[in-house]
């Protein structure tokens, strides 16, 4: 099989790590052989509540006898779309009103940035360094990282960058910007959370010069950072959010969300203006309506910080410099990129699914299920500690 993996399926990386997969369950991922890996990763955060929930499973199933795809997007009423579209704007602030289901992360931003330029009648966006949205031309080229970039030129035009948490910055946002588009929390930077007011300045500036702002919640969004969402710890609403990753509940989604009055603009002049097959798909959404209840009708948000500060506790070590991030939005920095690497691969070796992120390299990623309980936290970071000391000996 890995042998066919690597021979016919097109590869992302000259490594990949190449688990061969049986199945999974809760906070384990099972491999050929029976062995069992806890799964500190979650997919890179999009199996909130673990692997196979019953939940879950049980929607999945229940739509799958009543039908699959019938209409391409927005043509038909289906339930499950139109009650997690529902439900989505009952859990969001005011004007977050409308949702535009998508079949990704990155095609919702493709929609936002449309969205907005529609709206303002502006072409400059603007777009924070080490940020990342996603691999779609337009989401590539507001990836505030060159390296990734420059093979694939020419991308969008009159695309500018700001620092992020960088105040000084802000003058840079002008009634040439149609938009503003950040990460809650930088993912791929090295989860870097907003500090002094951030996002709220950005905000101001933006109303100030009839800008909108676009906040990109795919991996932080859905309870990770111990609110729904991550923009609730920051006194800031976003004019479009932007979600995917967990809300899936492992399936594949995206989402932007915006005020009625700005959603209509996709409607007319000229129709169609976002249009979609798959987005919205009945199955899809039925997983997401499942996954959203389970996380706003548990307690799963409020243990999340506990979950925290458990990790906080115990992993502490002379060669973990800091924790970065908020809930279960963790990242360990190493001292150097090849102490990152043995930790990670180490790990796998013993049982223990670790990741890195895309742009830090001293970075360890950890997002496990919302779902993981002490016992499997307490398990997963005694392996790292056991490796973090052979390292260090």
């Amino acid at each position: 099989m890995k042998q066919n993996f690597l021979k016919y399926q097109a590869q992302t990386s000259p490594h990949p790590l190449g688990l061969e997969i049986s199945h999974a369950k809760g906070s384990y991922i099972y491999d050929i052989e029976n062995n069992a890996h806890l799964d500190f990763v979650a997919g890179v955060s999009a199996t909130p509540l673990g692997h196979n929930h019953p939940k879950i499973i049980h929607a999945i199933k229940n739509q799958l006898d009543k039908y699959m795809h019938v209409m391409v997007y927005g043509e038909y009423v289906q339930k499950p779309s139109v009650e997690l579209s529902k439900l989505l704007a009952q859990n969001l602030p005011e004007p977050l009103e409308q949702t535009y289901l998508t079949n990704s992360g990155t095609e919702a931003i493709e929609g936002a940035l449309k969205l907005a330029k529609r709206a303002t009648g502006r072409s400059e966006i603007i777009s924070a360094k080490n940020a990342y949205h996603g691999n779609t031309m337009g989401s590539m080229s507001v990836m505030g990282y060159e390296e990734r970039k420059q093979a694939f030129r020419p991308l969008l035009p009159n695309i500018n960058f700001i620092e992020f948490n960088n105040l000084d910055d802000l003058n840079k946002i002008t009634t040439k910007t149609a938009c503003v588009i950040l990460e809650t929390i930088q993912g791929g930077a090295g989860f870097i959370v907003p500090k002094n007011n951030y996002l709220k300045a950005v905000k101001k500036r933006c109303s100030e010069v009839d800008a909108l702002l676009i906040l990109d919640e795919i991996q932080p969004g859905f309870g990770r950072t111990g609110k729904l969402f991550g923009f609730e710890h920051y006194s800031c609403i976003p004019d479009i959010l932007v979600t995917g990753k967990a809300l899936g509940g492992g399936m594949p989604i995206g989402a932007f969300t915006a005020s009625k009055e700005l959603m209509l603009l996709l409607q007319d002049n000229p129709k169609l203006g976002h249009i979609t097959t798959f987005g919205g798909h009945p199955v899809i959404a039925a997983s997401a309506l499942a996954t959203l209840k389970e996380i706003t009708e548990t307690n799963l948000i409020n243990e999340t910080l506990e979950k925290e500060k458990l990790f906080r506790k115990l992993l502490i070590h002379p060669l973990i410099k800091e924790i970065r991030g908020i809930g279960l939005m963790l990242a360990l920095i190493m001292p150097t990129p090849e102490i990152t690497n043995q930790l990670i691969l180490k790990c796998k070796e013993k049982g223990l699914i670790l990741f890195w992120l895309l742009f830090e390299p001293k970075a360890v990623r950890i997002t496990p299920p919302l779902t993981i309980s002490r016992p499997e936290i307490e398990q997963g970071c005694k392996i790292i500690l056991s490796i973090l000391n052979k390292i260090e000996s």
